[in-house]
């Protein structure tokens, strides 16, 4: 009766332990262009391994200031790869799991009833009807600074640079313009994709020739409490159906992933 009691002990515990496992919680801090990408990346990870992902989305610059100051994220998904490369300096990131994961697009988006030419590509945006243009805040936000550099290459910054109206993230961005706050956008091609946003406007993509290469990374962080299960979602994230999830959702997938030395 004894070693029943001790062996029914010990098969309860090992199933709470083994719960426990499977309910481990990771929190991800990712670029708003992944909104909703990453969204189905979470949840296919979830039903997967049993384990939870909460997702926190914001723009880069933002992030990595949170990051620096103890934000309690596990892993940072940046819309470029230079937050993360700052981090990985300034030894915040784990060793060796910087990773290349995507390549973002920058496309001219407008609503519906606009009367644009969109095959003008971003000269369009110097029609007198074009009041107010949306894009990321610059400061901090790499789709931001894409726009600003692709409208320099076009030499339109200095004609259309008053009518900015700028989101705090891209995502802020795209729903400025959406909503009739701003009558085009300059958004990131995974947001235009995006069912709601394709039934409200038509978009144009930007050559990728006249902005610098929104090359997106992510790192797992020095102060994750649990880096095992980071370290899993990062690799789920180069598996082959998530690969091709991402480019379904407007990003170019890099062939081999370039990882940290």
């Amino acid at each position: 009766m004894h070693f029943r009691i001790i062996a029914a002990s010990f098969l309860i515990v090992c199933a709470l332990d083994s719960t426990a496992r499977a309910q481990e919680q990771i929190t991800v801090a990712a670029a708003s262009d992944l909104q909703f990408a990453m969204q189905d990346i979470a949840r296919q990870f979830e039903e997967q391994t049993g384990n939870h992902v909460r997702l926190s989305f914001g723009s880069s610059g933002n992030f990595f200031a949170q990051i620096q100051n103890g934000a309690p994220f596990d892993l940072f998904f940046s819309a470029d790869r230079q937050y993360p490369e700052k981090l990985e300096r300034g030894e915040l990131t784990e060793p060796g799991t910087l990773r290349d994961y995507a390549m973002g697009k920058l496309v001219l988006w407008v609503p519906s009833g606009s009367k644009l030419d969109l095959h003008q590509g971003l000269k369009a945006l110097a029609d007198p009807s074009v009041q107010r243009i949306s894009i990321a805040n610059p400061e901090h936000a790499p789709y931001g600074k894409a726009a600003v550099a692709a409208l320099r290459h076009e030499g339109l910054y200095d004609t259309v640079s008053r009518k900015f109206v700028l989101g705090e993230n891209i995502s802020q961005a795209a729903t400025f313009v959406s909503s009739g706050n701003a009558d085009a956008g300059l958004l990131a091609l995974s947001l235009a994709l995006a069912p709601a946003m394709k039934e409200k406007g038509r978009y144009i993509e930007i050559s990728p020739d006249e902005y610098p290469h929104l090359e997106q990374a992510a790192v797992v962080l020095k102060s994750s409490k649990n880096k095992a299960v980071a370290r899993q979602f990062m690799d789920f994230i180069s598996s082959p159906p998530i690969v091709e999830l991402l480019r379904n959702n407007g990003f170019s997938v890099p062939s081999g992933s370039r990882d940290s030395k």
